[in-house]
């Protein structure tokens, strides 16, 4: 009797074992497949004129910006 609970048991842990296996790698296609539409998305976006992304609702091309803090060059100068 004790053989046959432990044999079950066994065969249950190998199926949670590739249930682990096989949702790990559909999470890892998913994302992949996400950041893969993401690309191509930008590319897109690159590729059009100023006026084609107003007509889309984009008012100008997403562009990396610089925040200065007040205060930060008389911070900077103060160290010198």
């Amino acid at each position: 009797m004790a053989h046959t609970e432990a044999h079950a048991e066994t065969r249950a842990s190998k199926y949670r074992l590739l249930g682990a296996a096989s949702n790990s790698m559909a999470t890892a296609v998913a994302a992949f497949t996400a950041w893969r539409r993401t690309i191509a998305g930008r590319r897109a976006l690159a590729d059009l004129t100023p006026d084609q992304l107003r007509d889309i609702g984009y008012s100008e091309a997403p562009r990396p910006t610089f925040f200065v803090r007040v205060g930060l060059i008389t911070d900077l100068m103060s160290m010198r």
